[in-house]
């Protein structure tokens, strides 16, 4: 899993390529300071195997309190696909629920994704880690056939519908690729280069959800890929606000 970097209070730079369709934004560089804004995070569970990545988690909370953002975090009040002992990484005979499990991130301050609004936030981040694939959806059994969780799917509409930013950690991009047609992403590259990139398989199945993927590099400098106001990251992040998109 990536570590990321957003909302530094620094000043920003941007750096834009714009694609070839109208409205579309290619390649950003930026550093962006983002006080005020009201950053949604949605959550899938607590631990890499079957929920959230913590450490990206831990990092994008770090990096928006530092850019002065006020941060809500929610799940969905849904059981997880299964339960992994991480200390073994194995399935566990238990039952867990992703909204209860969210809230040990949260430290109790967890609400129900149900109850999110594009109307009363100016951003939504999801995270990384298993959960995004088998708990925010089905594609960890179902690949590029999967099914989004209903609230997920509303929320990336929302949020798309009203240009409002839309970060993607990790795995989370496939969410994108099955619910808005022909967006374009990155999970990194698109072979495993002698294990650099283990994941690099699903590039092809974001492919054949009928997005566009993008290959990016894990740099110093770092890029964002982003079309229609949805970023997909890889490390280190910087977020920015939808007037820096333009």
């Amino acid at each position: 899993m990536l570590a990321v970097r957003s909302l530094i209070s620094r000043p920003y730079t941007v750096l834009l390529k714009p694609a070839a369709q109208t409205g579309a934004v290619g390649f950003i560089h930026t550093s962006a300071k983002f006080s005020s804004a009201k950053v949604a995070v949605v959550l899938s569970g607590c631990g890499v195997y079957d929920g959230t990545e913590i450490h990206e988690a831990s990092a994008i909370l770090v990096h928006l309190s530092r850019g002065g953002a006020e941060v809500q975090m929610y799940a969905p009040d849904v059981a997880q696909m299964h339960v992994i002992d991480h200390s073994k990484g194995q399935p566990s005979e238990e039952s867990r629920n992703v909204l209860a499990e969210s809230a040990r991130i949260a430290r109790g301050n967890i609400t129900d994704l149900a109850k999110l609004s594009a109307t009363n936030h100016d951003a939504v981040i999801f995270p990384g880690g298993f959960g995004a694939a088998k708990n925010l959806s089905t594609f960890a059994v179902d690949g590029s056939d999967c099914a989004v969780n209903t609230e997920v799917e509303r929320v990336l509409k929302d949020f798309h519908k009203a240009g409002k930013p839309i970060g993607l950690c990790c795995i989370s991009p496939v969410l994108a690729a099955k619910v808005l047609p022909g967006v374009e992403v990155t999970v990194g590259h698109e072979e495993e280069e002698g294990g650099k990139w283990p994941y690099a398989g699903t590039a092809q199945a974001i492919t054949a959800l009928g997005a566009k993927h993008k290959v990016k590099d894990v740099t110093i400098s770092f890029s964002a890929h982003v079309r229609c106001r949805v970023l997909s990251f890889l490390m280190p992040l910087h977020f920015l606000s939808s007037q820096e998109i333009y």
